[in-house]
């Protein structure tokens, strides 16, 4: 059953290395950490949420926002077969209601801040802004070629854009939803700025990464997205 439809658009996507010892409390039961060439990714997303229903309703001034989350990529083996899914650290978006909604449904951990974004097109290029303010203002920014291209079969970008499954951690039980959407174009990044402490906005365990080089640096299109009505496990 869908419990959500919307569109994910313009999604910038800042990838680190980090050392796996510290994302395994974070770890729902019964998924184990997913390796891209060995190497264990954390990634912080900034995107559009765009068209926004809620079982097939809009709801009034919560169609179009923007939200930034920090997560990391999970596998679990159901049948034989691996589904390939993430956990997020925490999901910040701009509206009470939206957290309260994720928290209570998806027992997801949504915080409310004050955000603001620029999109914007100019001599082919595409500059993209996402900013947050807790206590001060956090943003990720970049500039990219605005003519699209398809993603590379098994490439970074398909490792990173193709976990199909949220699991999130409760107690001893895992809860777990399925987003389905098509394969994503994405834009060559020219530049990016971040402005960030991840400590403030993250807690202690993330503070190695408010200094560290990202991996990679990435910018999708994105596209209609439909997120299933959780389950829980065992």
């Amino acid at each position: 059953m869908n419990f959500l439809k919307a569109e994910w658009r313009k999604l910038a996507i800042i990838n680190y290395e980090i050392n796996p010892e510290l994302l395994l409390k974070y770890l729902p039961v019964g998924t184990e950490l997913d390796f891209y060439k060995g190497k264990c990714y954390v990634s912080l997303v900034g995107f559009m949420f765009l068209n926004t229903k809620l079982m097939g309703v809009p709801i009034p001034f919560h169609r179009n926002f923007e939200e930034v989350n920090l997560r990391f990529y999970v596998k679990k083996k159901e049948n034989g077969i691996w589904k390939r899914g993430v956990v997020f650290i925490k999901e910040i978006v701009p509206k009470p209601a939206l957290s309260f909604v994720a928290n209570a449904v998806y027992k997801e951990n949504y915080h409310t801040l004050p955000m603001k974004n620029t999109i914007s097109e100019k001599d082919d290029e595409l500059l993209i802004k996402y900013s947050w303010k807790d206590k001060s203002w956090h943003s990720i920014r970049i500039i990219a070629d605005c003519n699209a291209q398809q993603m590379e079969a098994d490439s970074e970008f398909e490792f990173i854009t193709e976990h199909y499954w949220g699991f999130t951690r409760k107690k001893n039980m895992t809860a777990e939803y399925e987003v389905c959407h098509p394969k994503w174009d994405c834009y060559p990044v020219k530049d990016h700025r971040l402005n960030i402490d991840f400590r403030t906005v993250y807690g202690h365990d993330f503070d190695c990464l408010t200094h560290q080089k990202p991996i990679s640096v990435m910018l999708a299109e994105g596209s209609e997205i439909e997120v299933k009505t959780n389950k829980y496990i065992a």
